[in-house]
């Protein structure tokens, strides 16, 4: 693997080596990042790449797609299999543009969104005035009761009653908790809105059943292929049947010209893997793992925004400790700990600063760590913690994190 980088690109192949270590020596907590398998990778590097096409399968607009089309087909009835779908787009080149594509197939600029706060847990996508979604549409926000730190699903319909939304946006980026799809199903019916999921963080969950789906319940589902769940560098589109016509139109010529075979390769590869007894059981520990680093966290005097987590991460309130977010966030890669500085909801602190951080376990349970290590990494986290400014103990805790994590090997001979 990279024997042609090696001899053709020196400078790019040490940096690549560099971040291989980086990955093997560390231990990986940012909660939208995974390991892939080594077919993921072959297959993003592959001849699928040298392939230039617009439009669908049996409708190309170039010649020489007898054999892509065979595998974006194939890729297609997997995600459909997958998550029980009737219809599915699999060329969106990210999470992003899958939810842009919903909006350019049902929605007009101006239209009216209704979508979780970005400081709460939303994601850009959802009406940040500071995204295209913001910008091109009348993007309100509903948030979190806070008291429970729960989505306040009576806002919800007092909010959708109000502003009469023509889409309802449920689905987060960092939200620790179920997200009741029926109710928000209901709400968007009650005012005749047409209702989208984004489950990007937790689409590997619910492929493996380890929490509820919202296929049932919704009219669009749109996701990435990394993060839970584990694959390719892109992303994808869910859809009840009457849609699909206009979801594929939302991608092309909507959003998006030529796809990228290669990456599309790869998510046909990744809905495969994600059938499997050996993911499902991965899947069940990555919640395992949370709910164990979540209570061992808050042992240490920590505090867990909602007070734990249904799914594969948490936030984590460090005012306790006497910290921002930033501090921690620093502090920890510099022992080689990866988490991100996040708000935490109705955080004071400016977003580039914060109040906590956003911790996941996907990463670490792929390599193999179970709940003893996620009771570890709570020890090493909250020794950190205590040592801040200490370059002597933070120095020794970086010794005990590299112990840790190249004792769960990762890519053990590929790339030699």
């Amino acid at each position: 693997m990279l024997r042609s980088l090696k001899e053709k690109d020196h400078a790019l192949y040490d940096i690549v080596s560099e971040e291989l270590a980086r990955q093997r020596n560390g231990i990986e907590l940012i909660a939208s990042e995974s390991y892939v398998p080594e077919a993921i990778m072959e297959l993003q590097g592959s001849v699928l790449t040298n392939k230039t096409a617009e439009g669908y399968p049996g409708k190309r607009y170039h010649a020489g797609c007898r054999v892509v089309d065979k595998m974006e087909t194939l890729g297609i009835e997997r995600a459909k299999e997958l998550f029980g779908a009737d219809h599915a787009n699999i060329q969106a080149h990210s999470g992003s543009q899958a939810n842009q594509s919903v909006y350019a197939a049902i929605l007009n600029p101006g239209d009216t969104i209704l979508g979780m706060r970005l400081d709460q847990g939303g994601h850009l996508t959802h009406g940040s005035g500071v995204n295209f979604s913001g910008k091109m549409y009348n993007c309100m926000s509903y948030g979190l009761n806070r008291e429970t730190e729960i989505i306040d699903y009576d806002e919800v319909e007092r909010l959708a009653k109000e502003k009469r939304p023509k889409l309802l946006i449920a689905g987060a980026s960092a939200y620790p908790r179920l997200i009741d799809y029926e109710r928000m199903s209901e709400i968007a019916r009650e005012v005749g809105a047409y209702f989208m999921v984004d489950m990007a963080h937790i689409a590997g969950l619910v492929a493996a059943k380890v929490i509820p789906s919202p296929v049932p319940h919704a009219d669009f589902v749109t996701s990435t292929t990394t993060k839970t769940l584990a694959g390719a560098r892109g992303g994808f589109i869910l859809c009840r049947a009457e849609y699909a016509s206009k979801v594929d139109k939302g991608i092309f010529p909507g959003v998006q010209g030529s796809m990228h075979f290669h990456i599309m390769g790869a998510k046909a590869h990744t809905f495969k893997n994600a059938m499997s007894g050996e993911y499902r059981e991965c899947m069940e520990q990555v919640v395992k793992n949370a709910q164990k680093l979540a209570q061992s966290l808050s042992q240490r005097g920590f505090r867990i925004v909602t007070g734990g987590t249904d799914n594969h991460l948490m936030l984590v309130d460090v005012r306790p400790k006497g910290l921002t977010g930033v501090q921690l966030d620093e502090a920890l890669e510099s022992v080689g700990i990866t988490v991100n500085k996040n708000m935490i909801p109705f955080d004071p602190e400016k977003p580039t600063v914060t109040s906590g951080v956003r911790i996941g376990t996907t990463a670490m349970t792929i390599k193999g760590m179970k709940e003893a290590q996620a009771d570890q990494i709570a020890a090493l986290i909250d020794e950190v913690a205590c040592n801040i400014g200490d370059k002597a103990a933070l120095e020794g805790i970086a010794k005990k994190v590299t112990e840790l994590g190249s004792s769960f090997p990762l890519y053990q001979g590929y790339f030699e």
